[in-house]
């Protein structure tokens, strides 16, 4: 009905086979929402003939919408940030402006123009009518049958009952129970199609936190070198450095265990050289010589 809407504000006049043609309907469903829109006090006014042609009442326009300007730039800046996500957001942007007054349509413009945002993201957005229909089966405990493609390419139907969706770092992930697997799996969402929500699921266990499973998930994918040290400081003041997507923190006497994967010990002696404190490493016994040399570099340059 909106799309309906806006297509009669943005073309004038056109017939009901245009306008249908135009949404991808049929003529029965333009004319049910033609009456519907009339319902709604909007003055939609009508020729008699073949196809019958339809058109907003002249001067008439949607009135604007009724946002704070802390509003209308929270709205704005949502939408900016999706789109740097790779979501659909140019047409929702769009039609925001067409509808706010003009002293705050001018200064949502201007921060599309003007926003900028540090670090880089690699976006891998999933389809929007994807991510809400699994959002609606983990808020109303349901199994969605869906289409995966894995990272091979390979296509499997699954039966899941989602508990959570996540984004990270650009990517958006589904924390799901996979009912032919038996167990939980974090999954990406834009590798998930044909979502069909049906039967009750399996509900999550007490306590469940979907962001805090994917971002141990995260944490567990395999690399070339698992690396383990003990920091001396608690895992507060390490969580401060170490993202729960980047490694695993456990308390353990004298201090806190890190456990991570990385392909590069070089890497990885530079990331413990920033933990802001003493630590010891348990393995791989290769990365004692790359802090080393990490650390005889340093003090080469210091020099």
């Amino acid at each position: 009905m909106l799309e309906l809407l806006e297509a009669l504000q943005d073309h004038g006049t056109a017939t009901g086979p245009e306008l249908a043609q135009r949404l991808g309907v049929d003529v029965r469903t333009v004319r049910r929402d033609i009456v519907a829109l009339r319902d709604l006090g909007i003055p939609v006014e009508g020729e008699r003939g073949r196809g019958g042609s339809y058109r907003l009442k002249p001067g008439f326009r949607v009135p604007p919408l009724m946002f704070t300007s802390g509003e209308a730039a929270a709205v704005a800046l949502g939408l900016l940030a999706a789109r740097r996500l790779g979501l659909e957001a140019d047409s929702a942007l769009r039609k925001v402006r067409q509808v706010l007054p003009d002293r705050m349509r001018r200064g949502v413009e201007a921060l599309d123009h003007v926003l900028g945002f540090t670090g880089e993201v690699e976006a891998a957005p999933p389809d929007g009518e994807t991510v809400l229909a699994l959002a609606d089966a983990a808020a109303r405990g349901r199994k969605a049958a869906v289409i995966y493609t894995d990272s091979a390419g390979v296509e499997t139907a699954r039966e899941l009952s989602p508990h959570g969706v996540v984004a990270h770092a650009g990517r958006w992930y589904v924390a799901a129970f996979d009912h032919q697997r038996q167990s939980l799996r974090t999954l990406r969402a834009d590798r998930v199609t044909l979502v069909d929500v049906g039967a009750a699921g399996a509900p999550a266990p007490d306590g469940f936190d979907a962001t805090a499973y994917v971002s141990r998930s995260l944490a567990r994918v395999p690399w070339r070198y698992e690396v383990e040290v003990v920091l001396d400081c608690t895992v507060d003041e390490a969580a401060r450095r170490f993202p729960a997507t980047l490694a695993e923190l456990d308390a353990v006497d004298g201090g806190t265990r890190l456990r991570l994967r990385a392909d590069s010990l070089d890497w990885a002696a530079g990331l413990l050289a920033g933990a802001g404190c003493a630590f010891t490493i348990v393995e791989p016994a290769e990365l004692r010589a790359a802090v080393r040399a990490l650390g005889e570099r340093l003090v080469e340059i210091a020099a």
